[in-house]
């Protein structure tokens, strides 16, 4: 059976990128695929192998060994693509056998792979360098025909992307002329995408392929049942569950989008308690919770057992659910890329008409469903950048490859510099990894435990002692999240993990939620949190870290650009007409704030003095902008103050009057010296510290701990602190100090995407506008700034006597 006979067989007509893919296989080495969500990409790449490897065979044998890897940047879509490729392979009757490895794989999965190995296995990142740390990593890989990045716009933007490539650089050196394809949906720049797939090599042949097909997207947006005069962030959004429910029962099968672990369980158990009906049709999907429970949702939804899923990115890329007809993001997404991604999972199939409903967390909000809208409509897509020589990868890399095998320097500054990432890498600083590793670097050289790679007689480099092999391949990845607790209820069934942070604040006796559950907390032993069930008692919910995504520029534009044309009167959108009481308000009070003029607010309350400005740049540039706002003024005035953010705008508040001096300076939001008056307003040394105990993770220089005795996070932190106060006055040059600060700039505070918008800022038109109170943009600011004092309850009273104040006056 050949490849239009099995379409033929499923009812199915292959689709012209389908058929490009097909023919395309043999005559390129490199091809990046890109087409909507939903129609058909994993049959496109597989078929285009799997066609030229059974054309190329002799006869079909089920000899051991890889043929294809497939990377997938997901457990519930590594899943997926397994069941997937099995279906081909029993429909044709084919010996071959698929298998897939990740963190949940079991002890025994993990060893069958390697003493057993199957011809086509769906791995992850972290599981494909393990693998490459075997003894026998070349002969593991000695068949290898085609490797296969899916989902590649996840992943080439973040430092496991940068694993990928080294992980396909090294299978390049050990099969040299094996096919890379890569897999998106999303992404802006595809050239460059395809470049990073590709890796440093000119000689190869690379391809794009484009799908013609322009899927439609319909986006609904669901409404307060009247516009808030103050909208508070976070404040409707759960106020609006009803209206959810009623959506809900109006589809076959509803996938709900929540941008947070902590907020999938908060209307998990929302929708449960305004309508029993869903109990049993309704389940929770989230990447804490146990494979077991994660397993089951994702069964249930394939065969039509659940109305509803309450989720989080778990859900969102490439996994296709059939039956899933309706889809809901509650809260803005903050990038047009992931609202798309998440709009392909209803009706997932060519040509059918994408369907997503826009559940805004405050009335605001709806002018981001307007902008999504016009940037879906033009096909805006956010660019994702490459991450560049991130030494820490490198030297975990590095490490790996000594488990495998003796290496020579010069032969593996080849393979590292055919990566993307580390194509301009120069042999000196590559000699200073090696360096670190060998010996532990300028200022660890007397501690043995830095010095993991052994130089040999033959002047190689191999790992000979069996416990740094044994913490290197507990450590491999570059995931550095808090210390996790698992959660047990006492009788042993395993429910998932929770950070060690929160679980630490809790005492015996006390209520919290997770896994949908009321669980009271019992005790803590080895790492793990036993619990009993606590019936429908009331408790707080977990917080997991990175919960706040900043808005990307591309999506901010289009939002100041809704804003600009209410400005001129041309109201073109449903969510603008419904939002033009607000919008009014805000114009009588000051003005509507946007891209082409700045708008500042200033006026003064019981709290003391304020300045509200929207450079709509996002959480993260807004809080730059703040700090550096409030350090340049105080060296003009004696005086402090207290910031708040969000990512249309920022409050900088003191008691002290400063009005004459934003009146008065030119230089407030001057892009000059920018590096240097950063480092002084926002302390980058502290900021570098927090970002200096990932990097040390990730290099081997801090050790989590063995299984059932990690290390408190605290220990992690004062370890990371020591090790970074010590670079920091001994080896200032060192680069993993130097990464650091510089993740600092360019992750943490954005300083590529500071600079433009202070450029912007310094050459448009300047407004300040002296306001009696604060308008319907300033107050979800002020809101943010209290939420982080008060508790939930006492925050609802005081957001409610603000809102009736302001609208009093």
């Amino acid at each position: 059976m050949n490849v239009e006979t099995w379409f033929k067989s499923k009812r199915w007509t292959p689709l012209p990128f389908q058929e490009n893919c097909w023919d395309s296989y043999d005559k390129f080495d490199n091809c990046l695929l890109n087409a909507p969500t939903g129609s058909g990409k994993t049959y496109a790449v597989f078929w285009a192998w799997l066609s030229s490897h059974l054309s190329n065979q002799n006869k079909i044998s089920n000899d051991k060994g890889f043929r294809l890897i497939w990377i997938s940047p997901l457990r519930a879509l590594s899943h997926e693509i397994e069941l997937s490729i099995q279906q081909v392979l029993t429909d044709l009757e084919l010996p071959y056998k698929v298998m897939c490895r990740t963190g949940d794989s079991s002890s025994a999965e993990r060893r069958k792979i390697l003493t057993d190995s199957p011809q086509i296995l769906v791995t992850t990142p972290e599981s494909l360098h393990l693998m490459l740390s075997n003894k026998n990593s070349r002969s593991l890989f000695n068949k290898l025909e085609c490797i296969v990045a899916d989902e590649w716009h996840e992943l080439m933007g973040s430092k496991r992307g940068t694993m990928t490539e080294l992980a396909f650089a090294k299978l390049k050196d050990i099969r040299p002329n094996i096919k890379c394809w890569g897999i998106s949906a999303t992404i802006g720049n595809l050239g460059e995408a395809l470049e990073v797939l590709a890796g440093n090599n000119k000689a190869k042949k690379n391809i794009i392929i484009q799908s013609d097909i322009k899927r439609e997207t319909e986006i609904i947006s669901v409404y307060p049942d009247e516009a808030e005069a103050y909208p508070s962030a976070g404040h409707s959004g759960i106020k609006l569950s009803q209206k959810v429910i009623d959506l809900i029962h109006q589809h076959k099968t509803t996938l709900i989008f929540t941008n947070t672990r902590a907020q999938a369980e908060i209307w998990y158990q929302e929708l449960l308690n305004r309508d029993k009906k869903l109990i049993g049709l309704i389940a929770l999907h989230h990447g804490s919770l146990s494979r077991e429970e994660r397993n089951w949702v994702e069964e249930a939804l394939h065969n039509e057992k659940l109305k509803a899923v309450v989720c989080t990115s778990s859900l969102d890329l490439g996994v296709d659910f059939r039956p899933v007809d309706n889809v809901i993001q509650t809260g803005g997404p903050k990038g047009i890329a992931r609202f798309l991604q998440r709009a392909g999972r209803s009706r997932h199939q060519p040509y059918q008409k994408g369907k997503i409903y826009f559940v805004p967390s405050n009335s605001l909000e709806l002018i981001e469903a307007a902008a999504l809208r016009s940037a879906i409509s033009e096909m805006k897509i956010e660019n994702r950048n490459v991450v560049i020589e991130p030494y820490d990868v490198l030297m975990q890399f590095l490490v790996t490859l000594g488990l495998s095998e003796a290496f020579k320097a010069e032969e593996v500054y080849k393979i590292v510099t055919s990566a993307y990432a580390f194509k301009n890498l120069d042999f000196e600083t590559f000699r200073e990894i090696i360096f670190y590793l060998e010996k532990g670097g300028k200022v660890l050289n007397e501690y043995d435990e830095y010095k993991k790679l052994e130089r040999t007689a033959e002047n190689t480099y191999a790992i000979k002692d069996k416990r740094v092999a044994m913490r290197h391949r507990m450590q491999i990845g570059v995931i550095t999240e808090n210390s996790h607790i698992k959660i047990r209820f006492l009788k042993g069934g395993y429910l998932g993990s929770v950070e060690e942070n929160f679980i630490s604040q809790l005492k015996a006796g006390d209520i919290f939620r997770f896994s949908g559950r009321s669980l009271e907390f019992v005790k803590i032993k080895n790492m793990e949190a036993f619990v009993r069930n606590a019936g429908n008692k009331k408790g707080v919910v977990p917080r997991w870290a990175g919960g706040r995504m900043p808005l990307s520029s591309q999506l901010a534009d289009f939002i100041s650009f809704k804003l600009e044309n209410y400005n001129k009167g041309e109201i073109t959108d449903p969510e603008i007409t419904f939002l033009k009481p607000i919008l009014e308000r805000q114009k009588k009070i000051s003005a509507i704030p946007c891209k082409s003029s700045f708008l500042m607010e200033y006026c003064k309350t019981r709290e003391g003095f304020h300045l509200f400005a929207y450079p709509f740049e996002g959480r993260m540039v807004h809080e730059s902008i703040a700090l550096l706002l409030a350090w340049r003024i105080s060296l003009k005035k004696a005086i402090s103050f207290s910031v708040a953010v969000n990512d249309y705008g920022l409050e900088i508040l003191s008691d002290l009057d400063f009005y004459e001096i934003l009146e008065s300076s030119t230089d407030l939001f001057s892009s000059s010296d920018l590096t240097e008056n950063m480092q002084k307003s926002i302390n980058a040394a502290e900021i570098a510290r927090r970002k200096f105990r990932s990097v040390a993770t990730i290099c081997g220089w801090l050790f989590k701990g063995y299984p059932g005795k990690s290390k408190a996070t605290k220990h992690l932190q004062s370890s990371a602190s020591l090790l970074f106060n010590v670079f920091h006055d001994y080896d200032p040059e060192n680069l993993m100090l130097k990464q650091a600060y510089r993740e600092a700039f360019d992750i943490q505070i954005e300083e590529d995407r500071l600079r433009q918008a202070l450029f912007r800022i310094e050459n448009i038109p300047n407004k300040i506008v002296k306001i009696k109170k604060p308008g319907p943009f300033a107050f979800p600011i002020m809101v943010d700034r209290l939420r982080e004092s008060l508790s939930s309850e006492k925050l609802e009273d005081r957001i409610e006597k603000m809102r009736v104040s302001f609208e009093k006056n």
